[in-house]
């Protein structure tokens, strides 16, 4: 890569206790600003991978660094899981204030910054709603404010949108693309939805038993329904119609 590192993932391995390897020799990096998505069958180590990331597993071996340092920063770190988890008994606007309450007393101007983020994200008329009253993809409107309110450099998404229609989740990909350009974010996203992965990621990486198998880059005019945009995705199926071989 021509840029520095962002976030690096050099030589890692990580297993449980008495089982073999979730994840092997992987190595991974990713420029500062850069999409990567992470595509692979269940049970193939992605979310493991998201974890040795955010610094919620240390490696067995290897490093993993974000700027050059280990992951202890976890305000630096921005996690969308793939259910919402949003606190019941909170507002939606408290749900999104919910990671600078964990430091301190919200101020007004944290308030404000809620607010300008749930109306970026379609939720102004929200804010003091339950998530109870909301649909499923309000909520993950609000799991996805929760986590860039604090403007972390560093977002990892775990398929945040997977339970969502077709169209929802459309609009959720084009939001969540909008705001991390506009802040200059890094994210790794995991999915299993090929399209998902071609339209959001600058690359795209395969994740076959603990290993990275294949990595793509998406051309910048790789647009849904251009030959490109298909293209990428028939390389992908193909790099995942190998898993069996590979494990």
């Amino acid at each position: 890569m021509s840029r520095p590192s962002f976030l690096a993932l050099r030589g890692v391995r990580f297993g449980f206790a008495g089982q073999p390897p979730v994840v092997q020799d992987l190595d991974l990096e990713l420029a500062p600003g850069e999409i990567h998505c992470l595509v692979g069958r269940s049970g193939c180590g992605k979310t493991t991978l998201l974890k040795l990331a955010a610094g919620l597993l240390p490696p067995d071996a290897g490093s993993v660094t974000i700027r050059g340092a280990p992951p202890h920063d976890r305000r630096a770190v921005g996690f969308v899981f793939q259910q919402p988890t949003l606190l019941d008994w909170l507002s939606v606007r408290d749900n999104a204030l919910l990671p600078v309450s964990l430091q301190h007393r919200p101020t007004d101007a944290d308030r404000q910054a809620a607010d300008a983020l749930l109306a970026q994200l379609g939720l102004a008329p929200y804010g003091a709603r339950f998530p109870r009253q909301l649909s499923g993809g309000q909520q993950s409107r609000v799991a996805l404010a929760r986590a860039l309110l604090l403007q972390p450099p560093l977002l990892l998404l775990d398929e945040p949108f997977a339970a969502l229609d077709a169209i929802t989740r459309e609009d959720l990909q084009r939001d969540l693309l909008r705001l991390c350009r506009a802040q200059g974010i890094t994210a790794l996203f995991v999915t299993h939805d090929i399209n998902e992965a071609v339209f959001l990621g600058d690359r795209v990486s395969v994740l076959a038993a603990g290993r990275l198998v294949r990595q793509l880059t998406v051309p910048a005019d790789a647009a849904r329904d251009t030959p490109a945009f298909g293209a990428c995705c028939a390389a992908l199926r193909e790099a995942l119609g190998r898993d069996e071989a590979i494990a």
